[in-house]
């Protein structure tokens, strides 16, 4: 019996629960053995997260892929899985530490402070699951995996150790993103670029040989910065070689001002003759252009600060070289000094000495980390990199020749453009918290790579027994008592970055290199389904090493999705207030309701605009089907045991037939085609148009009429296609149809392993007779290969029932619109003439006329060969038809109130294309308010054409 109210609060625990009773989530269940598998991996959210608007979009789309596979037949493997998101959890410890008054990391020491982040992830690690699970993710939950477990580690130095072996991995000096604060190498996608208001410094350089004077410009040479205290590890100033003004100076050299280091003039195009005064100080060391500008000149890479961001000249090599005499005072003075402060120091000595030729205010974007929130230091540091260069050129040729396809295509673009111009991958951090580099050093820096660590000290040990370092007594004493190598061999103290070992997620998280048997079962994938703000951090580096370890790329598609922002289009973060948080709209309206709207908007290359007022929408759809099940409940409607609906003799229960198959042919091509949006909309129109609003509107009659054939075709067909409605909305809204599913009927098994209709599986009558024959000796495999007995064929059409029933739907319909339109209010019954109709057209106008009366308040039906005077003329599908409303209303009066709604549309476009016109407001304007004024000019546009439409309809009255 279903309860009279729908209260998604009341089933969504019990549905869940009885899914995870029978292990319907589960990869590989007996009766699925020698079906076809589907694979997907979920993109592995971080182990201290919580569920983000982002999370709920991207699992419930690849959900709606799963339980559409899942039910079309296929072994099912949706792999779920944590990251151990390297500084995030480690701040979360520490934080909890210092609130706690213990000691911190560095005392605790890395042994003790590990422990306790095992602790904590036992403890609290696995929040964001449990609200996976409360989205109604349908991932094999028994198989969930951490980055940081057993099998999964190994894989990872097994990968590192091989990499290095082939020379893809190594040891560099580079420039790195530096968070001064938590004293690590982060990634691109941990910076933030924040809009600062700072200054543009313009300072004097003199040119050797000249006698410096502020008052005379050929002594010197003028660069602009926004980080003048980098200027004492400049190394050389850059002209472009096309630029006149400075050609001649190329290959000479300046003094640099306060340091007295003398530096070349270089030709680079790097300099823009357009921006300031066209020539740049190149400062390689602290600037990633710069970089690779000194790379290509040969300029010395000066590093004038330390891990914390403070001045480091004393002791100093690299900078010390060069100098002139009676440069230490400025070393005193500045060494050691932060480096904000050091700006000021050093802003103000050159203004001293007339080096600072002006100031101007500067708007610009200055790099800060999203977890310390201070400024991004470019740092030249030794780390570990994966030669991303090689490593890319098959990656980038499986999509080229299409074994891996972008959705929307438009993706592959960015892919090329980021993969053709590659850098190499830092992969090491400075942190405790992550798999630790299988590296070991010996006492002059050498270091060994293994896999494990006695195979790393062997080696070790017999080099520096070779080299004469140690004598072999001492080499078997340090191999036997790790006690007496601690200060001869150390491990090195970095560890990986998360994306290294979220790179292998497709196949480490199959038992690789462990076992291959469920390696070779669901790999590859058969989707990847993420955003698009990871195809370089993640995307390519699984493409890069799926191809390298497994020789296939790990997926054949990879479906981009894009944004959800508020309902003004802007992006939702917690400075602006307008973070829209999943779980609470899952309090007030249902997981369902949430999931319908995020699958409705996910148009492909479109942001989504959400709105909580869509949420309650699509939970009044979901009400909507609850009481039309309960209506069919309420009238009897229960589906017989081997029911056809293709023998229905009814012409109304023929074209919901027909209906139904079309509606499930649209949602089956649109979610294989990754169109959620279509699949999702499609469903919707049949559900609340088509069934609720038609179907069970037009067979009331028959149910309430007496008994007899068509009353019981009609109750069989209204419960087979809900049944049917309860598949097609499963993959969008699990709980409420599993629930319904369950109420409706005795049923055998969950809704969730119910064959989806036949339709959709797409065999031939043909193969159909085979896959009987065949599977007549295993009750398990046939329905799950052939679908329910009661579903309908593939080929199933009723041209002639569409016909007439559309007909009739499409004259209420536009009956009703021209009421609306022209201002009758609904008590006011009109009249209705069809003009030149043939013998079949008053034929079905008088079988269905108390229809077309009751819905479309109209008093009589009439025929004629021409149209009344005073009738307002429509077409219905090729036919003329009429409502003579000449007396009902007062002509004059509604053109003008036409005229008049008219010229409000006109006003408001008027409007909109002033703001849309006007470049500077374009330009300066936020993207959520000129995409807002977008919509208003498209609104305005449309009640334009409705309006001129009623305006022509009153120049057909005659």
């Amino acid at each position: 019996m279903i309860e009279k109210t729908y209260q998604p609060a009341d089933i969504e625990a019990r549905i869940a629960a009885a899914w995870e009773s029978e292990g319907a989530f589960k990869a590989g269940r007996p009766e699925r053995k020698d079906a076809e598998p589907y694979t997907i991996v979920i993109p592995p959210p971080n182990v201290t997260g919580s569920l983000h608007m982002g999370h709920a979009l991207n699992n419930t789309l690849q959900d709606v892929l799963c339980r559409f596979e899942r039910m079309r037949g296929r072994d099912v493997l949706w792999q779920p899985g944590t990251d151990h998101a390297g500084i995030a959890t480690q701040m979360v410890v520490e934080r909890q530490l210092m609130e706690r008054q213990e000691p911190g990391r560095r005392e605790m020491g890395r042994e003790a402070f590990l422990e306790r982040v095992w602790k904590w992830k036992a403890e609290s690690g696995g929040t964001i699951v449990n609200q996976l699970k409360r989205l109604g993710a349908s991932c094999d939950w028994s198989r969930e995996r951490f980055t940081m477990d057993e099998g999964l580690s190994e894989a990872v130095i097994k990968v590192f150790v091989q990499l290095y072996r082939e020379g893809l991995i190594y040891k560099d000096k580079r420039l790195v993103n530096w968070d001064p604060k938590l004293l690590t190498a982060i990634s691109d996608l941990e910076v933030v670029q924040v809009e600062v208001k700072g200054n543009l410094w313009h300072l004097r350089y003199p040119i050797e040989g000249k006698t410096f004077n502020p008052e005379d410009p050929t002594s010197f040479i003028v660069v602009a910065t926004t980080r003048p205290e980098t200027m004492l590890g400049d190394s050389g100033v850059a002209v472009n070689p096309e630029d006149e003004r400075y050609t001649h100076l190329i290959g000479k050299k300046v003094v640099l001002p306060l340091v007295g280091r003398l530096i070349p003039i270089v030709g680079d195009e790097y300099s823009d003759p357009e921006k300031g005064s066209g020539a740049v100080k190149i400062t390689p060391a602290h600037d990633f252009n710069d970089f690779e500008v000194g790379n290509r000149h040969g300029l010395a890479r000066i590093s004038i600060l330390d891990i914390e961001g403070k001045l480091a000249l004393a002791d100093n090599e690299d900078y010390a070289r060069g100098l002139p005499e009676g440069s230490s005072q400025l070393i005193e003075e500045l060494h050691g000094m932060e480096r904000f402060a050091a700006r000021k120091a050093i802003v103000q000595r050159l203004d001293d000495f007339g080096f600072l030729e002006k100031i101007e205010p500067n708007v610009h974007m200055v790099p800060h980390g999203d977890r310390s929130n201070v400024v991004i230091e470019p740092f030249l540091t030794d780390q570990w990199y994966v030669d991303a260069k090689t490593m890319a050129q098959p990656a980038i040729a499986a999509v080229r020749t299409g074994a891996t396809e972008f959705v929307p295509k438009n993706w592959e673009k960015t892919y090329y453009e980021w993969m053709e111009n590659i850098q190499p991958w830092c992969i090491s951090r400075q942190l405790w918290w992550g798999h630790q580099i299988p590296a070991w050093y010996g006492p002059d820096g050498k270091f060994f790579v293994a896999e494990t660590e006695d195979e790393a000290v062997g080696a070790a040990l017999g080099y520096y027994v070779e080299q004469g370092h140690i004598t072999e007594e001492q080499a078997r004493e340090m191999a036997e008592d790790p006690a007496k190598r601690d200060s001869f061999i150390r491990r090195d103290e970095d560890v990986l970055d998360t994306w290294f070992s979220s790179a292998l997620w497709p196949f480490s998280t199959l038992g690789w290199p462990q076992t291959d048997v469920d390696v070779k079962r669901y790999y590859p994938n058969n989707a990847l389904v993420t955003g698009f703000d990871i195809i370089f951090f993640w995307v390519a580096r699984m493409m890069m090493m799926g191809i390298h370890f497994l020789k296939e790329a790990p997926f054949p598609t990879i479906y981009m999705h894009a944004l959800v922002r508020d309902e003004k289009g802007a992006k939702m973060s917690k400075s602006k207030g307008n973070v829209i948080d999943p779980l609470n709209l899952i309090d007030q309206f249902g997981a369902d309701a949430l999931r319908f709207t995020l699958a409705a908007m996910a148009a492909q290359g479109r942001d989504i605009k959400l709105a909580t007022s869509r949420v309650e929408g699509y939970r009044n759809f979901a009400t909507k089907l609850w009481n039309a099940c309960r209506f069919a409940e309420m009238n009897e409607c229960v589906l017989p045991a081997g029911f056809d609906p293709t023998a229905a003799k009814e012409v109304l229960n023929r074209w919901i037939a027909h209906e139904t198959v079309k509606a499930t042919r649209e949602v089956t091509e649109a979610i294989e085609a990754y169109r959620f949006n279509d699949a999702a909309g499609a469903a919707y129109r049949f559900v609340w148009n088509v069934y609720c609003d038609w179907y069970l509107e037009l067979a009331k009659p028959f149910m309430m009429g007496e008994d007899g054939p068509a009353k019981a075709e009609t109750r069989a067909m209204v419960a087979w296609a809900r049944d049917e409605i309860l598949k097609l909305l499963h993959p969008f809204m699990p709980f409420i149809t599993e629930e319904l599913w369950a109420v409706t009927a005795k049923r055998d098994g969950l809704l969730v392993l119910t064959p989806w209709s036949r339709k959709a599986t797409g065999i031939t009558r043909e193969q159909e007779a085979l896959i009987v024959a065949t599977a007549a000796s295993d009750p398990i495999v046939a329905p799950i290969l052939l679908g329910e007995p009661t579903d309908t064929p593939a080929d199933f059409t009723d041209d002639a029932a569409e016909a007439e029933i559309g007909w009739v739907v499409d004259l209420i319909t536009a009956v009703r619109s021209l009421r609306a339109e022209m201002n009758i209010v609904p008590a006011t019954l009109t009249p209705l003439v069809l003009v030149a109709a043939s013998a079949e057209m008053q034929a079905r106008a008088q079988r269905w006329s108390d229809v077309i009366k009751r819905l479309a308040r109209i008093d009589n039906i009439t025929f004629a060969d021409k149209a009344p005077e005073g009738t307002v003329q429509l077409i219905v599908r090729g036919e003329v038809a009429g409502l003579p409303l000449k007396g009902l209303i007062d002509v004059a009066a509604e053109q003008a109130r036409l005229e008049k709604e008219l010229a409000k549309a006109e006003g408001d476009i008027k409007r909109a294309d002033a703001k849309l016109s006007n470049e500077k407001f374009v330009a300066n304007a936020a993207e959520e308010v000129v995409e807002e004024e977008r919509e208003k000019r498209a609104a305005a546009e449309a009640r334009k054409a409705k309006t001129l439409e009623a305006i022509e309809r009153l120049k057909t009255m005659s």
